[in-house]
């Protein structure tokens, strides 16, 4: 497998989105994918996870501004791009599965005539070779009968069958990154099990760099070689993903990790485990760590710079304490 780090289909340093002058969503983020790799972020709800992936994709909204050191794709900065050559590269080199596919497709217009579209604008073609791609795709996907699906609305299909027709249309100009926002939020279990295998297997087909974001730690344990697992904006852990879950090192992802029911070791009438408080609003300018007032181990020096620690292998987190400390029993 290619190495994120010699050879990044994207690299993102130092990315920052502010809403207003009360608001830092995303600090500092940095994180490079490979092709032919999987690099999850992982997070609770209102981390800056998705945030995160609208910054890359330049689809912020209103009242939203970002800042980069860099936003990379194949060596090119994207924010240097104006929107007309975001535009060019946004479903074509670059492509997106938004969380929810039935707000995301549009309810009155069929799938195919949505699926054609990305493909007559960027590949130039006909309406017929349009449709004929996005019949093969459906079926590369799973969808049965796709003749038939290209002549139906959004709400005509189950959850399932819309997120398969968000994967297709991902697909219709053959990307080189794919981006998925919670691909399998609201899906049962079954459903998730086979769009997860799915992706699985259209990446090793064809050699996809893809960004997924999610909260589920069994995703992630699934589908990725590397993880960031952000808190209040920032990355706080990354690295393999087996280091990571091997060897936790920040205190948010053993917490993330102690709220997982382990088959065998957690008794039927056990309580499982939480991490009590809320997300915080961070304000531009903030100091300290982000995770202090939830944290057992919070120090007063926590409201101070906090360092970015190496435990090797490419494996980080922003502590104050040291690798082994967070290891230790009651950390």
């Amino acid at each position: 497998m290619t190495n994120s780090a010699a050879d990044p289909v994207l690299s993102v340093a130092d990315l920052r989105v502010t809403f207003g002058e009360r608001t830092e969503a995303v600090r500092g983020m940095s994180l490079s994918v490979a092709r032919g790799e999987t690099h999850c972020i992982v997070g609770e709800s209102g981390c800056g996870k998705s945030v995160t992936s609208l910054a890359v994709m330049n689809l912020l909204p209103r009242g939203a501004a970002r800042s980069a050191g860099h936003i990379r794709f194949h060596g090119r900065d994207l924010m240097g791009l104006s929107e007309r050559e975001m535009a060019r590269l946004r479903g074509d080199k670059i492509a997106m599965i938004f969380q929810e596919p039935m707000t995301s497709l549009n309810p009155a217009y069929t799938i195919g005539s949505q699926m054609a579209e990305v493909f007559e604008r960027h590949r130039r073609a006909g309406r017929r070779a349009a449709m004929d791609r996005a019949a093969e795709l459906l079926a590369r996907v799973g969808v049965t009968a796709p003749g038939m699906r290209l002549g139906q609305y959004p709400h005509q299909l189950s959850g399932g069958l819309r997120q398969r027709v968000m994967i297709a249309m991902a697909l219709m100009c053959d990307p080189e990154l794919l981006i998925a926002d919670e691909p399998t939020t609201a899906l049962d279990v079954t459903v998730q099990a086979q769009i997860l295998r799915l992706l699985q297997k259209l990446q090793q087909e064809l050699g996809l760099a893809l960004l997924l974001i999610t909260h589920d730690l069994g995703v992630v344990a699934r589908m990725a070689q590397r993880v960031s697992v952000m808190y209040a904006g920032q990355v706080v852990e990354s690295g393999p993903a087996a280091a990571v879950f091997a060897a936790p090192t920040h205190p948010y992802t053993r917490g993330l990790l102690a709220c997982i029911p382990v088959p065998g070791t957690v008794r039927r009438d056990e309580p499982l485990g939480s991490i009590p408080g809320m997300v915080p609003r961070i304000a531009p300018g903030f100091i300290g760590c982000g995770f202090r007032d939830r944290c057992g181990s919070a120090m007063p020096e926590c409201a101070g710079a906090v360092p970015l620690r190496d435990a090797g292998g490419g494996h980080t987190h922003l502590c104050r304490l040291l690798p082994d400390a967070t290891r230790a029993p009651g950390a």
